[in-house]
């Protein structure tokens, strides 16, 4: 469970169901909602309970039930949550899951309400040519509890290093399921890219990751990461207010708040790179916005930063941050932009740590750069040493 909500939630970004056999009580893009299950004791359709999840009759005709979700990101998977909240005498007891990675992604999709429907003869001769059923087993069939608060929440682990577009979730034999977590790092086809193309280096669809935080007591540090601007506060990565907070505030002859203390996060860039151009948008914080923020920069590798991770940012051998952004006075409900001589030049850097000052919230950051090789990156690590 842990490793799981250390990764970015690809289930939040642009998710759609493309195909489902049954929706009867309830439709499957309720799989996909961002806000947690709720259970209204007296809402009933003409099809039955109303549930929100995903909930299929009980089925009387050979077979199973099974749904199709395309990726809003396509990516590595790590593991999913299958949450059965409020489905307690009608979850689906058994699952699987399968995952594929299509050159071309299918035109079809499901629109509408489809309370009360089932997969066509001519939907299902359509998803056939999708041969979903030999897609790889990521999940092989595992039994799910039920939907009470202590139970609710099946937390599964994967381990498939390939790319994923879409996944198959199978349910034995019918039921239902509240919401589907998809937990993984997004991947890019990088051969794609020029070295003189400007890429967000850090964006989620570009593989960025948030690997460690000081607080995240409101929202995660991934959210800076997602696509588009922030829907709200809660789509952004917000602290708890410092209990260190001097009882009365001073500020130096820039106008930054002297405070002792700070939040920081880190994050891994979805490829080496040099960044010449930089976004902090505190779009929505207006009460609540850091005073100031600074970006360091550094280069690790992949055991470097565990024994990071392992010390929750502190380490004997703490890596050397150089300064990338110097400390930068914030607005409320704003998005900063930086470049030219705001942006110091460090070179090709791997990983960047934001952080705020003494506290608040950030609703979206952007590393604009050009990517680098592997080889260059790795050959100015030897020559630090």
């Amino acid at each position: 469970q842990c490793m799981l909500q250390t990764r970015n939630k690809l289930l939040t970004l642009s998710l759609k169901v493309i195909f489902a056999t049954d929706e009867w009580f309830a439709p499957a893009r309720n799989l996909l909602k961002r806000d947690p299950p709720e259970f209204i004791a007296t809402a009933f359709t003409e099809y039955g309970k109303w549930m929100d999840g995903w909930e299929t009759r009980r089925k009387r005709i050979p077979g199973h039930d099974w749904c199709i979700i395309q990726l809003g990101v396509p990516g590595i998977m790590h593991g999913f949550d299958v949450d059965t909240s409020f489905f307690t005498g009608n979850y689906a007891p058994y699952t699987s899951i399968q995952a594929a990675c299509l050159d071309q992604m299918p035109s079809f999709t499901l629109e509408g309400d489809r309370t009360g429907m089932a997969a066509s003869p001519s939907q299902f001769e359509a998803v056939e040519q999708l041969n979903s059923d030999s897609w790889e087993e990521l999940v092989p069939m595992t039994k799910l509890n039920p939907g009470y608060s202590e139970s609710c929440h099946n937390y599964l682990n994967v381990t498939y290093p390939h790319r994923v577009t879409h996944i198959r979730l199978n349910i034995y034999p019918d039921g239902g399921i509240a919401r589907l977590k998809v937990y993984g790092i997004g991947k890019k086809d990088w051969s794609t890219v020029s070295s003189q193309d400007l890429v967000d280096l850090v964006a989620l669809v570009n593989g960025g990751v948030c690997v460690g935080y000081s607080d995240a007591h409101f929202g995660h540090p991934c959210n800076m990461i997602g696509i588009g601007r922030a829907d709200s506060m809660g789509d952004g990565w917000e602290t708890a207010r410092r209990l260190d907070r001097p009882k009365v505030l001073k500020v130096d002859e820039k106008g930054i708040l002297q405070v002792p203390g700070f939040e920081w996060a880190i994050l891994r860039l979805g490829h080496p790179g040099i960044i010449s151009k930089i976004e902090v948008d505190t779009n929505h914080f207006k009460g609540n916005f850091p005073d100031s923020c600074q970006i360091q920069a550094c280069c690790l590798t992949p055991d470097e930063e565990n024994n990071l991770i392992r010390n929750q940012g502190c380490s004997d051998k703490t890596p050397k941050w150089r300064i990338l952004l110097p400390p930068q006075k914030l607005k409320a409900h704003h998005r900063h932009l930086f470049s030219g001589e705001s942006v110091v030049q460090c070179g090709p850097v791997t990983h960047v740590r934001l952080v705020i000052a003494p506290d608040g919230g950030v609703s979206r950051l952007r590393l604009w750069g050009r990517p680098v090789s592997n080889n260059m990156t790795r050959f100015q690590q030897i020559s630090k040493l």
